[in-house]
């Protein structure tokens, strides 16, 4: 049995909040309180709240990319995974977004973790070589098409069904990562 770090706990408290109050007025003492901790166990693990929101949502992706490529499971499935992912926790990412200072800084941080584990993908398959300059930006572009759209259907300014947004995800792979990923 895998016992839950106190990250996992903290970031279960924090979203149980989440989920009946708007996130820009959830404290750590807030947090800390729903799960029996002090402050200090949350500043031991986080910075500041939107420290745990990052961590959450890198884990969320890692999980679902490390998937990748074992056991038959293609980079397909990692969008429509991933597609579903943001469709379980709609209201708490919409939340995120609706009602938190940085939600430039959060879509940057989204980016960014996606891009990481996109190139960390790229990587395995080509056999650690490095990512040419085209392809980087291929990367990087994908990425920020992914997290924009992402966000626009989280917000519900996108009418799509799970599998939709994933056939687009699928659709716009720029060509330089087709070798890759399909």
């Amino acid at each position: 049995m895998k016992r839950k770090t106190a990250k996992e706990i903290l970031t279960a408290s924090f979203q149980e909040l989440a989920a009946v109050k708007r996130v820009d007025k959830i404290t750590i003492r807030e947090i800390v309180d729903n799960c029996g901790y002090s402050p200090a166990t949350f500043y031991r693990n986080f910075k500041d709240k939107y420290d745990l929101i990052a961590w959450e949502h890198a884990e969320a992706v890692a999980e679902i990319v490390a998937q990748t490529g074992a056991d038959n499971y293609p980079w397909k499935q990692t969008l429509y995974d991933g597609a579903r992912l943001y469709h379980e926790n709609k209201d708490y990412l919409a939340n995120l977004l609706r009602h938190t200072s940085g939600y430039e800084s959060f879509t940057r941080y989204m980016v960014r973790i996606n891009y990481s584990a996109l190139e960390k993908y790229v990587l395995s398959v080509n056999g650690n070589q490095r990512l040419t300059r085209e392809e980087t930006t291929s990367a990087k572009m994908f990425c920020h098409g992914v997290v924009g759209l992402a966000c626009e259907w989280i917000l519900g300014q996108i009418n799509a069904t799970v599998e939709e947004i994933a056939e687009v995800y699928e659709q716009s792979i720029p060509e330089p990562l087709k070798k890759y990923l399909l």
